[in-house]
This record gives C-alpha cells, sequence and structure tokens, in this order.
C-alpha cells in the first residue's frame, strides 16, 4: 500500500517536471531608448518593449528580468546566446547573420539628420551631396541600406552616447548628427539646446524595430513561441493600443498605415 502511494506520487512529481523545468526566466538586454526601453531613477523599467515582453513570458508562462548596457555589448551578449532577447534592433544585412528576428517589428522610427541652425549644410535627400562633411553616428547604430552604402563618402565621427554627439554638434566639432526623432527630441530640450541645433528635413529613411534572440538552436524553440504570441498581440490590435500608451509609432497600427507624421524643420 504504502509502496503504491510511493510510486503515485512520485509519477505526479515526475510529471509536473517538464512543465515547472519550461518555465524559465528570460534575460533581456539593451540600450537605454526613450519611450522603448528605459530604466526610472527608482529601478523599474519603462516602455514599450519593456510592455510586450511583460505580457509574452506571463503567456509564456516565463519570467522576464531586464539589464542595460552599451548597444554593442547587448547585441554580442545576444549574439552569444549570452542574453535570451535584445530589445529593439533594427535589421540589417550584417544583424540578420548574427541574430533570429521576430517576424514582425514592434515600433518604427524615423532617421533623421540634426544640425545647426547658423549651419550652412544643405541637405534635401541626396546623400551623395554631403561628401567630406564630418557627421557624428552612434557606434553599433544602423542607419539603414542607403545611409550605410554611402558611409565611405562622410568623415565619420561615431560617439559612444547620443548626447555626446549633440554637445558636439552644438559645439561645432561635427556638422551633423545621425540619430532618430525619438530618441534625440526630449534630449535636445532638457540640454537647452533647441537655440543651437534643429532637425533637418526630409527624413533620411524610417527603420522598424525588432526582437531578436540568438541564432544558437537553443534558442529556435523559445523564438519560435514568442514569435507566436507576439504575432496574436500585433493582429488582436493589443500592440496598437500599447504603442499609443506609450506614445510610440507602431508599425501596423493605423497612424503606421498612413505614415509617420513628415519631417518638420524647427523655427527658434
Amino acid at each position: 500500500m504504502h509502496k503504491t502511494i510511493f510510486l503515485l506520487l512520485a509519477m505526479a512529481f515526475g510529471a509536473g517536471t517538464p512543465l515547472l523545468a519550461h518555465a524559465v526566466e528570460r534575460l533581456a538586454v539593451g540600450a537605454s531608448f526613450h519611450q522603448i526601453y528605459e530604466q526610472r531613477d527608482d529601478g523599474s523599467w519603462q516602455g514599450l518593449g519593456v510592455d510586450v515582453l511583460r505580457l509574452l513570458a506571463a503567456r509564456a508562462g516565463d519570467t522576464v528580468s531586464f539589464k542595460l548596457y552599451p548597444w554593442p555589448r547587448a547585441m554580442a551578449m545576444v549574439e552569444r546566446a549570452q542574453a535570451d532577447i535584445l530589445v529593439g534592433p533594427y535589421k540589417s544585412p550584417e544583424r540578420l547573420k548574427n541574430l533570429s528576428f521576430t517576424d514582425q517589428a514592434f515600433y518604427r522610427d524615423r532617421v533623421v539628420f540634426y544640425g545647426r541652425r547658423d549651419g550652412n549644410v544643405l541637405w534635401r535627400g541626396d546623400l551623395a551631396a554631403l561628401k567630406d562633411r564630418r557627421i557624428a553616428t552612434m557606434r553599433g547604430w544602423h542607419y539603414g541600406l542607403q545611409f550605410d552604402q554611402a558611409r565611405p563618402l562622410f568623415d565619420i565621427n561615431e560617439v559612444p552616447q547620443l548626447e555626446n554627439g549633440l554637445q558636439m554638434l552644438a559645439r561645432g566639432r561635427v556638422e551633423l548628427l545621425a540619430t532618430n526623432e525619438r530618441n534625440i527630441a526630449g534630449m535636445v530640450d532638457s540640454l537647452q539646446l533647441g537655440a543651437a541645433v534643429t532637425v533637418l528635413c526630409p527624413d533620411i529613411t524610417q527603420l522598424d524595430g525588432y526582437l531578436a534572440f540568438p541564432r544558437d538552436p537553443r534558442f529556435s524553440a523559445v523564438r519560435e513561441r514568442y514569435n507566436t504570441l507576439f504575432t496574436e498581440m500585433v493582429r488582436s490590435g493589443e500592440l496598437a493600443r500599447l504603442g499609443a500608451r506609450n506614445g510610440v509609432l507602431v508599425p501596423l497600427s493605423d497612424t503606421a498605415a498612413r505614415g509617420a507624421a513628415p519631417c518638420v524643420e524647427k523655427l527658434r
């Protein structure tokens, strides 16, 4: 009798073990992206990427933790399978070799140039016309295929933080700063540089941001599970609602379907 009870209990615990082992804590990494992936002063997390991942992890039966790193390091950690999820990368041919992206993006960015208000750079959408111009770019960022192809024409200054590039522009050490409008708009105001710098029109391009996983075969199942859950989130309109709540343009929202708001140069 006691042996029978013991065997039944062992079978019950054994049957439950795979389910318990299936639920794991996923490590998500990225750099601080305004409205996408941010840590508040009190240590809590906010942004569209945070909201999306918390919902996906809960529905997958997982938990998720978040860490901030410089962008090149965060990307390298996922490429080396030292973290589970990279938050917010744009797609590029090189990244597709090293990362496994979700099928659909979760936000859209306007990629723009900022210039000095007293500068003499004429930007009308022709990258070749910027030959030999001193341009600040963020280290590890992708700016679209056209920009990458034209990059050898420019005098590039790579900076580790967007604030560094903005200060260099304001002081005249570079002529242009290539960035995205979402990340920089609030920074210009907080640094009180609105009288010195301004966005230039038209946009360089528009790029979509994704969730990405290691290409290591061990992560294939989790990538597929999260990808399926995320696709359901997009189709149901839940992603669009989360985007609106965070003030972020979402690729499949009604707003995105009409295109992003046109570039408007800011007057002093």
